[in-house]
């Protein structure tokens, strides 16, 4: 009797935990895994086109409008608040320049809104350079927002220099990630 004993447990016992680690066939409209829920953005507003109104943004298209605050439109040009430069240089891109000027019809239209430009630069370059780079960077947003209608004082500009880069590697990619001047609202 003991020796039956002996033999079966460790085979029951094998037997439970496989059974205890398989899955069972599911019917057919049941889901598995778990349970996906749509998230917000952070944007409170909608976009209201010719096919209805209330239409969410992930529905619309570039016909409609956007009637939430404008700074919140992923598909307009504010959306894009970093603005990438050359190795070396200050000099605004004709890539920029639309957005900027985007930038500063907003800002002209919203006299209490007021942007800060944060100038960056990557790490080649003693640090002193980096910050005066970075100045410079900002300083030439600044000059184009002005020159576009906004009032001086709704403009803060900093420089960090190579202090707070985008990315911490150290090739070229990286490096022209951290070359740029940030609109923060």
């Amino acid at each position: 009797m003991f020796t039956i004993l002996t033999r079966w447990v460790p085979i029951t016992l094998c037997l439970l935990i496989f059974a205890g680690c398989s899955s069972s066939p599911t019917k057919e409209g049941e889901q598995q895994g778990a349970e996906v829920t749509e998230q917000s953005t952070g944007a409170s507003g909608t976009y209201e086109g010719t096919e209805g109104a209330g239409a969410t943004t992930s529905a619309a298209s570039e016909a409609d409008s956007w009637s939430g605050d404008p700074l919140d439109d992923p598909y307009s040009l504010l959306a894009t608040r970093i603005l990438y430069f050359d190795f070396d240089q200050s000099s605004i891109g004709m890539d920029n320049r639309e957005i900027i000027r985007a930038h500063a019809e907003y800002l002209a239209s919203n006299p209490h809104v007021s942007v800060r430009l944060e100038g960056h630069a990557d790490e080649r370059g003693t640090r002193e350079y980096n910050l005066g780079l970075g100045e410079r960077r900002a300083n030439a947003v600044r000059s184009l927002l002005m020159a576009e209608g906004v009032a001086d004082n709704q403009i803060i500009v900093i420089s960090y220099g190579e202090e707070r880069p985008a990315s911490m590697m150290n090739n070229e990619e990286s490096w022209a990630l951290n070359r740029r001047v940030e609109l923060v609202y």
